[in-house]
């Protein structure tokens, strides 16, 4: 049995506060958003990416996690949390107000993918090929789970309500893959982290599944925090703790569980890609 199960990491179980218990008694806190579009409330995971997120940085860091990321970035601009983990696309609706913390490093660069993904024995081979058939985003603030395979649509002269008889949105990558795999729909539009993941966590779901298209290579959903914040103390803390996670036991353990290999710095032209397919979609609207 492995000693921290990551069966549950990605996915989607509502909306909740999340917060350690063992963290609870922290006199000076820290504000995390989090959503289950990403990841989920694993405690194995919460506790270990908060211990190391509070022995780095001196503070009591807390986990406020709710269903999408319109609700997340909400409590970011709102002051409600001190930072987020986000997506590059809410960061760039916001970049005015926001600013980059920390991006994570997956397989040496702190790049991801979207994945188109259907069912293991369908005969489609590209989007083309899904014309009338029913689609699973993860949440309209996505990238990988949205924004990408629209845009895809876009350019080819389509739109989601044309081109699929019905889509819908599950608000956790993994819960696409669940729909994709269990046939509720033909397709999804997926983070292809979190599908390696899967496919290296639970096999047997993802043997179910299989990727038919990728997107060009994008900056990882970062970690933010408002502009007007980012020099005060608490904010410069949480940042070095993010930025050396690598360095401690806790933090490796943490990372582990993630299957990234850390934190680096990182500038918005690293969402050039994500940007142009915003300008390709406000365009059709």
């Amino acid at each position: 049995m492995r000693q921290f199960s990551r069966r549950n990491l990605l996915g989607l179980l509502g909306s909740t506060l999340c917060a350690s218990p063992g963290f609870a008694l922290g006199r000076d806190r820290f504000r995390l958003g989090i959503t289950p579009v990403f990841l989920d409330n694993d405690a194995n995971l919460l506790d270990k990416l908060g211990a190391a997120l509070s022995e780095a940085s001196g503070f009591t860091v807390e986990f406020e996690q709710r269903r999408t990321y319109e609700e997340v970035t909400g409590l970011l601009l709102q002051g409600a949390v001190d930072a987020a983990w986000l997506c590059g696309f809410p960061f760039l609706q916001h970049q005015d107000a926001l600013s980059l913390l920390a991006i994570p490093v997956w397989h040496g660069q702190p790049l991801y993918q979207s994945y188109l993904i259907v069912g293991a024995s369908d005969t489609a081979t590209a989007l083309d090929d899904l014309k009338g058939a029913a689609h699973a985003f993860s949440d309209p603030d996505s990238n990988s789970g949205y924004l990408m395979t629209v845009t895809d649509l876009v350019r080819a002269g389509e739109t989601p309500t044309d081109f699929f008889s019905r889509s819908i949105f599950t608000y956790g990558h993994r819960n696409v893959v669940r729909a994709v795999a269990a046939g509720l729909v033909r397709s999804g539009s997926v983070d292809g982290y979190v599908w390696e993941v899967l496919a290296k966590e639970e096999p047997e779901l993802t043997r179910r599944t299989k990727v038919i298209a990728k997107s060009e290579w994008v900056g990882f959903p970062p970690f933010c925090a408002r502009k007007e914040r980012m020099s005060e103390p608490r904010i410069r803390a949480f940042q070095k703790a993010l930025l050396t996670l690598v360095e401690q036991d806790t933090g490796k353990q943490a990372l582990a569980l993630l299957q990234l290999d850390g934190m680096a710095l990182g500038e918005p032209d690293l969402y050039a890609g994500i940007a142009a397919r915003m300008r390709e979609l406000e365009a059709l609207r």
